[in-house]
């Protein structure tokens, strides 16, 4: 609770700074997406504690301040905001919550349109002529910009034809653009001169509006697009697919893919479709607009805040969001180099859910100044691949401290060592290359806790990579006996053992193709465990870090490793290869049987079975294995030559003790 207190405080602080930045000075130094980010965050602490919501928070008021340079003006009708909405449940929740108000939702038609990321603006007529044109503002009083406005060649200065609208009071509200061809023309002359390049089409609009020199104002391509339209008396608009046509008919350009839609379900098929369309359109578009067609409903329906309930803004993924940096770990590539990887509360970024990023080196983190803790803004390079942009100063917590790469390698690695060559910035394993860690790889993976390849150990394992016949631990199943007697070390008979030996480990258990695929601090026992929990492969992988967190034995770090592990684009390229060659782990059988609930440990020789063999009957008959005796163990099996310390801690642990005989007794 105190935690989030201070976190929502320094949030609001924040935002305070970015709206003053944005509505006042007319300079804002982040991204809207890195606004909404921590907007949506402040949001949902004040909605688990609703005790600390507080009047001056950003939440509680409509907009910021408007520019103390221009007069203001009250809106006739406040100009709202719309609620977001990013998923179709989330659609779908928004028309269970206003049928509770009207039943007639359930057939009502829907009026759809792009979303357009520019700035909102009230145009004033009087008997068809222009009078007055009025920023948004903060939704209730804007600035009065007429003589930029009149400027802007798409705006008709006299309402065209000879619609009704032409005669008393019409107010026409749309958004102000700069179209992208536009907007990269105005660059490019800016380049030419070595100036500072415009942040964006949306920014720049707003600040052009905002000058207080008409002919500066002339000189943009500045557009501008209706999207509603009022009148003194509401039944003249009885609908917003009206509103369309008449805007229309008085010369306004309005939303080339608006139309109407019948039901909520087509209305999300066309969301579906326009996800990939909105890229073809001269304008930036972050999602669509989707209104009750009829605007009596529309009012019925009233609103929340400063939100109609008779529209929503349904978006699509943000390119930018802000997270905090829970750990960073150190991963090691194949080829010993060293790479530092941020651990993240998850958060969505264009439409998927980012936990990790790579911070690439140890320069790289004291360049951004990224440390453990912080509040960072994360992007999608190419929309694929996450990266850290920056950190959030003023949200850093006290005591933070900066990463130290070689105490970190010290820590995570102890028996390896370290070293940058020359003017690297990546930090290596010393004495060691690709080659000497495909070989420890490749051996542990045939080891007999592993897969138990026969005849494939340390030797034979050398003599195939040294040769080129394996390059991954997959292609060890691609191996032919006219590929291992060309070697020398291989005749006839032993080459058609090693491929037999090989192939019959085409679908090992679960639990020991995980410890195979060396995954570090994945030992057998926390295989064993995530077999029992995960049943399959693709479970774990799509596993989410809590739930891979929760089982016991596994901690914050192991959970760690194991989801950097399936998100390394090499390790998914082997796991697609493993499958392609259909060579792939069994799923676990929740086992059912007399042993249920019951873990076991063994200890000492057994006559009569191998260790592994007893691992496995317990498996089979419900049972737990353990590799080693803790004080929930339920049985300890004694074998021949067992030190009197083990027993010792058996009895401590009140831990019942039985020999090979009766344990027999129980597995048969």
């Amino acid at each position: 609770m105190n935690d989030s207190k201070q976190r929502a405080q320094k949030i609001r602080k924040l935002l305070n700074t970015y709206s003053h930045e944005y509505h006042v000075l007319d300079a804002p130094t982040v991204e809207d997406a890195v606004y909404d980010s921590l907007f949506q965050e402040l949001k949902a602490i004040e909605s688990q504690y609703p005790e600390l919501v507080v009047p001056e928070s950003t939440t509680q008021r409509v907009g910021g301040v408007p520019a103390a340079a221009f007069s203001k003006f009250e809106h006739s009708q406040p100009m709202m905001s719309l609620q977001d909405c990013f998923s179709d449940d989330e659609a779908q929740a928004w028309i269970t919550r206003i049928k509770k108000i009207d039943s007639s939702v359930a057939t009502t038609e829907f009026w759809v349109d792009s979303k357009k990321d520019g700035l909102a603006c009230a145009l004033h007529y009087q008997d068809g002529v222009l009078i007055r044109a009025v920023t948004r503002g903060d939704g209730k009083v804007g600035e009065v910009v007429t003589a930029n406005v009149r400027t802007i060649q798409s705006i008709p200065l006299r309402l065209l034809g000879d619609h009704t609208f032409t005669k008393g009071y019409t107010e026409v509200r749309g958004e102000i653009l700069i179209y992208k061809e536009d907007f990269e023309a105005l660059n490019a002359q800016k380049k030419l001169k070595g100036e500072v390049l415009y942040a964006n089409p949306r920014n720049l609009a707003a600040g052009t509006i905002r000058q207080l020199d008409p002919k500066l104002v002339a000189e943009r391509p500045l557009k501008f697009h209706g999207y509603d339209v009022l009148r003194s008396t509401a039944t003249e608009v009885p609908t917003n697919s009206y509103a369309y046509e008449a805007m229309r008919e008085l010369g306004f350009i309005t939303g080339t893919v608006a139309h109407k839609e019948h039901d909520l379900d087509n209305v999300l098929r066309y969301a579906h479709e326009f996800s990939e369309k909105r890229e073809t359109l001269p304008y930036i578009t972050d999602g669509l607009v989707v209104k009750i067609d009829n605007r009596e409903l529309q009012k019925t329906l009233g609103s929340v805040g400063k939100n109609p309930r008779g529209a929503i803004a349904y978006k699509y993924p943000a390119e930018q969001a802000t997270t905090v940096v829970r750990d960073i770990v150190i991963h090691l590539g194949r080829t010993g180099a060293a790479t530092p990887v941020a651990v993240f509360e998850p958060v969505a970024v264009a439409g998927t859910t980012v936990k990790h990023a790579s911070l690439h080196n140890a320069d790289e983190i004291a360049r951004k100044d990224i440390r453990i803790g912080d509040t960072v803004v994360i992007y999608k390079a190419g929309d694929i691949i996450p990266q850290v942009e920056s950190v959030v100063i003023e949200l850093r917590p006290k005591g933070a401290k900066r990463f130290n790469m070689e105490h970190v390698l010290k820590q995570q690695y102890p028996d390896e060592i370290f070293e940058r060559a020359g003017n690297e910035v990546v930090y290596r394993m010393k004495n060691t290359n690709g080659i000497q860690l495909l070989k420890r790889s490749l051996q542990h993976f045939a080891s007999k806790s592993a897969l138990d390849i026969h005849t494939l150990g340390a030797k034979n394992v050398a003599a195939l990579v040294d040769a080129g016949l394996v390059a991954d631990l997959a292609d060890t199943f691609t191996l032919t006996t006219a590929q291992l007697v060309a070697l020398d070390r291989f005749a006839d008979v032993s080459a058609t053992k090693l491929v037999e030996a090989i192939q019959s480990k085409k679908n090992p258990p679960l639990d020991r193709f995980l410890f195979g695929l060396g995954i570090r601090h994945v030992g057998a026992q926390t295989a064993i465990d995530l077999a029992k929990v995960f049943h399959n492969l693709d479970n774990l992988g799509t596993a989410s870090f809590k739930d891979v967190q929760a089982i016991e034995g596994v901690g914050t770090i192991v959970a760690e490793s194991i989801m950097l592990w399936f998100e390394d684009e090499a390790n998914q390229a082997l796991l697609a290869k493993f499958r392609k060659l259909q060579v792939w782990p069994r799923d676990i059988k929740v086992a059912s049987g007399k042993l249920n609930n019951r873990k076991f440990v063994v200890t000492g020789t057994l006559l009569s079975m191998s260790r592994d063999e007893a691992a496995q009957r317990i498996k089979d008959l419900g049972g737990t294995f353990q590799a080693t005796l803790s004080k929930d163990t339920d049985v300890l099996v004694v074998g021949k030559n067992v030190g009197s310390s083990k027993l010792a801690k058996a009895a401590k642990y009140g831990t019942t003790q039985i020999d090979e005989t009766e344990f027999k007794g129980l597995i048969v």
